[in-house]
């Protein structure tokens, strides 16, 4: 993929501030700190076009990165830790699943897990809601430079079997740092960016685990 402009255009706290268009759009989630600010910068090849920080949860809004004029990626706020009160957090959970389950344009949820350890009960849960909605997915095993290439491969192939991750679903080991597994996962990304999920409505009238059910505390 040879990004030829790519630009900040939203930052949406509401659901009415969500951009108007129709182009498909690419959702990461993930824990604070796992590092997704840095995979945006280096999908788009930029150096500070998502800010990165050593402040874990500074993203508190939906950000809408437009690519090409062609795709977006939305950044949503990190899970699992956060200098916001209860309130807001709150709010974020409500935003993030509205989003999940009845935004048109969603094409592929990826969901990033730090490579270096096990999934965390919170990723466990992120993972079985979306899995349980029928989203589509695609996990992204973050930080893989600071394994070897084996224990990458291994670490990878655990997540999968922790969370009972079906073969059709990618796990992609990623670095930031050294670009592993770009071209890779850009292939799961315009993949997914040609084809039109299915209704929102019928993943929602599915039923089941709701976001707002779970305890203060352990939601994304």
């Amino acid at each position: 993929m040879i990004v030829r402009k790519a630009e900040l255009v939203a930052t949406c706290a509401l659901w009415k501030q969500l951009p108007e268009d129709d182009l498909p759009e690419i959702a990461l989630a993930g824990r604070s700190n796992v590092g997704k600010s840095s995979l945006i910068n280096r999908m788009l090849n930029r150096r500070q076009l998502a800010r990165t920080s050593a402040v874990p949860g500074k993203t508190q809004t939906l950000n809408f990165y437009r690519i090409n004029d062609e795709l977006y990626f939305v950044d949503f706020p990190g899970y699992g830790y956060a200098k916001a009160s209860r309130g807001e957090r709150q709010k974020w959970g409500k935003l993030i699943e509205r989003y999940l389950l009845e935004r048109r344009q969603l094409r592929l949820l990826l969901l990033l897990i730090d490579i270096r350890h096990p999934p965390t009960a919170l990723d466990r849960m992120m993972y079985e809601w979306a899995a349980h909605h029928r989203l589509p997915l695609c996990l992204v095993a973050t930080k893989s430079d600071k394994l070897s290439r084996m224990q990458a491969g291994k670490h990878a192939a655990q997540i999968r079997h922790m969370l009972k991750v079906p073969e059709a679903v990618p796990v992609i080991p990623f670095s930031s740092e050294t670009g592993e597994g770009r071209d890779a996962l850009w292939a799961v990304i315009l993949e997914a960016a040609g084809e039109r999920n299915e209704q929102p409505d019928s993943r929602a009238a599915e039923g089941g685990a709701d976001l707002r059910d779970v305890p203060e505390g352990r939601r994304p």
